[in-house]
């Protein structure tokens, strides 16, 4: 199978943990004849200026799937409500700081100086939303939207199916989308829950990481 295009976490995936760009990553992604995809927790406007640094189709997924842009934003703001109704729980109970409160409307992100199992344990399994820790940010969000959702709406305002593209990725917050994706990639420091449902994990990390899975796959005919 031929796949159609590419969708790549930035965070860990093409960035060293100081985010700083691991250039790796960016040339081999430039070297592609498909599509490339932003996806990430981070907000529009911070993706689309990674995208344009990246020099890659503009197309992104923003907020964990919350907000999607190809030729027209769409967001989710339905459950923003039961985020912010967790986090006036959470408040309760640890000092919170508050990421990107201007630009951030599907999801709440914030500062990683709380316990974030303590946190999932206050509400419950029952609630509403996912306590996510990226290693660069904790992501109130809704159990409904996700990387993966974020992908297959994408997916269709392309014309394409999810199954069409490869995904790339290093976090918890990345696991629906390698599931969705017709091929998922795990950089070789991605979180051991993702390199389970990864179908290859590379052996080398971040940006190396990717450069090895974008080769290996052009050699084999699977991606252009």
């Amino acid at each position: 199978m031929a796949f159609k295009a590419v969708v790549v976490d930035i965070d860990g995936t093409i960035t060293y943990s100081d985010r700083s760009i691991d250039c790796k990553a960016v040339t081999a992604l430039r070297s592609l004849h498909v599509p490339v995809i932003i996806a990430t927790g981070n907000v529009l406007c911070v993706v689309r200026a990674v995208a344009k640094l990246l020099g890659t189709s503009g197309i992104v997924i923003a907020e964990n799937g919350g907000v999607v842009e190809c030729g027209k934003v769409e967001s989710d703001t339905s459950h923003f409500k039961e985020c912010k109704e967790a986090l006036e729980v959470l408040k309760q109970h640890f000092s919170l700081e508050r990421l990107d409160l201007e630009n951030r409307i599907t999801e709440i992100g914030l500062r990683r100086n709380f316990d974030v199992e303590e946190a999932r344990k206050i509400l419950g399994e029952d609630a509403p939303v996912d306590i996510v820790d990226t290693g660069f940010a904790i992501h109130i969000k809704s159990k409904k939207i996700n990387k993966g959702t974020g992908l297959r709406r994408i997916a269709q305002m392309m014309g394409l199916d999810a199954r069409d593209f490869v995904a790339f990725g290093d976090s918890p917050n990345d696991i629906e989308m390698l599931e969705v994706a017709g091929f998922g990639v795990a950089v070789g420091n991605a979180h051991p829950d993702l390199k389970k449902v990864a179908k290859m994990v590379t052996k080398g990390e971040h940006g190396a990481g990717v450069e090895e899975a974008v080769r290996e796959l052009m050699e084999r005919g699977e991606i252009r």
